[in-house]
């Protein structure tokens, strides 16, 4: 089996999860359920991150020691994601031993290669974004006045100490080549570009230690040095995969999905460190966008952040994560609308997929007692149903090579549309009257085995829906985690004979 292995960034430990880290989570999630089903050996990663100031900072504020709050919010997370169904085969904590070690390896390749050097750093420096600005970059941002931070405009303070640097100048021409041999490294397209310009303008050498605070791993050698965060972070995805003993079983990753806020450090800092390491770097990594509520930016002031645990009384996980990958392209930023849930839900879900499950079995149930039975020559009409449900799966997978989940998607309802026609232009009650069994039997079976294949290729975005309504096609108890589509994935599964249950409402109507 091929391997994949697709990750999340590791959330900090002094946020609350939020519809931004399960948008992320789920987005990973469906990835690795699909290349599992298509046979993959897929390795699914998150976890947290735990170690810098802001850290340190907030169990100070709160008066407990760091591991205390990391400790707290951790299994925050670790209950969190069962409840969304998500299946990752790991979580990772970077105050973990495997992580020491390999956080602590890292750092001595990178000095073994001659890519860090000691010397003295003075800048301005935003605790929240873990970002060293420039008095130039704050002044070309418009921020020298305020001496407030680009991106997330909070205070940055001056730091003034002595450092190490890694030398990220040195790999700048090397990173551009990559990217342009590359052209899906960086995705989406408008993400490539902005690092495109980003390093073209050139890259300074980067501060990799802080000597003004503790919570974090120290510098071999040397102490009284905290390897700076980014380093320790965005070593998770090695530490996971084996490193330092092997990585040969899973490195590189396939695709780090991230926000757009962290673009710089994956899809610069990120390569350059692997380059100087001598390590492959990952195959892509795709930033997707941010979320608004009705329209306003998310803020505890506001009182509009989505607390996922109340979101989950009212919805339940599997049309969150519908919703959330169906709502806007990948990569865009988009606007969480009850509204638009509830429409989305009742359109697309209730009445066209709920629609042509409940209808298929309850006419096989009334005209053939639930039973498929032999079915005559095809026509023009059936062979465009068989059509459709075949560029369907083709669409799906090259959908997810380019995490387009809302085309796949499409691609998906298309199909149930199409189901729905295909029950009107056919009429299988007229021919139930006329008494054409031959050819009520071949539009029923197209029906249900239509459903089959669109059950299962929808199945990695709504798990616990499909498989309610995949015992109901099978007449048996099946998870879907359970199906692989080289077994299951191929038109004519279903024969003469096979018994589907009766139906019942997979989809009732949201009110």
């Amino acid at each position: 089996m091929q391997s994949y292995y697709v990750t999340t960034p590791i959330y900090y430990v002094n946020d609350e999860p939020h519809i931004g880290h399960a948008y992320t989570t789920i987005a990973a999630d469906v990835l690795a359920r699909h290349y599992r089903m298509s046979g993959g050996d897929v390795f699914f990663l998150t976890g947290v991150d735990e170690h810098g100031q802001k850290v340190e900072q907030a169990a100070e504020a709160r008066g407990i020691q760091s591991i205390e709050l990391a400790d707290a919010v951790v299994e925050r997370y670790r209950s969190l994601w069962p409840s969304l169904e998500i299946s990752n085969d790991d979580f990772i904590r970077t105050t973990e031993a495997r992580h020491k070690k390999a956080v602590t390896a890292m750092w001595q390749r990178l000095d073994k290669a001659g890519a860090i050097y000691k010397g003295f750093y003075e800048d301005w420096y935003c605790v929240p974004c873990e970002t060293y600005w420039t008095g130039t970059q704050l002044k070309d941002a418009g921020r020298w006045e305020d001496k407030v931070c680009p991106d997330c405009t909070r205070a940055v303070e001056q730091v003034k100490e002595e450092s190490y640097f890694f030398r990220l100048g040195d790999y700048q021409q090397k990173l551009l080549d990559h990217i342009h041999a590359h052209p899906d490294f960086i995705g989406p397209e408008s993400r490539r570009n902005e690092v495109l310009r980003f390093v073209e303008g050139g890259l300074r050498d980067l501060s990799v230690s802080r000597t003004t605070f503790s919570w974090g791993i120290p510098v071999p050698g040397d102490e009284k040095h905290v390897i700076y965060v980014w380093i320790d972070a965005l070593t998770n995805y090695l530490t996971a995969a084996g490193f330092p003993d092997d990585v040969s079983a899973q490195w590189p990753a396939d695709v780090h999905l991230i926000g757009k806020d962290i673009l710089r450090f994956h899809a610069v800092y990120w390569p350059c460190m692997l380059m100087a390491a001598g390590l492959p770097l990952p195959k892509r990594i795709f930033a997707h966008g941010w979320w608004t509520v009705e329209g306003a930016k998310m803020s505890k002031s506001k009182g509009n952040a989505l607390q996922l645990d109340k979101l989950l009384e009212t919805y339940d996980a599997d049309t969150i994560r519908y919703f959330l990958l169906r709502e806007v392209p990948f990569g865009q930023d988009g606007d969480f609308s009850f509204s638009a849930l509830k429409q989305r839900y009742n359109t697309e879900l209730a009445n066209d997929m709920g629609n042509l499950l409940n209808r298929s079995l309850s006419m096989l149930h009334k005209y053939q007692d639930g039973a498929l039975a032999a079915i005559g020559s095809e026509q023009e009409i059936d062979r465009s149903l068989v059509a459709a449900v075949e560029a369907m799966q083709r669409d799906v997978d090259a959908a997810m090579q380019r995490q387009a989940f809302h085309e796949a998607l499409e691609k998906i309802h298309a199909v149930v549309r199409h189901g729905n026609r295909y029950v009107e232009e056919n009429a299988p009650w007229a021919l139930f009257k006329q008494g054409d069994h031959l050819r009520l039997a071949t539009v029923l079976y197209h029906l249900i085995e239509s459903l089959r294949l669109i059950v299962l290729q929808l199945s990695p975005f709504m798990p616990k829906k499909c498989s309610l309504m995949l015992a109901q096609i099978m007449n048996a108890d099946i998870r879907v985690e359970s199906l692989s589509l080289a077994d299951s994935g191929g038109w004519g599964l279903l024969s003469e004979g096979h018994v589907c249950g009766k139906p019942a409402p997979v989809f009732p109507r949201m009110d």
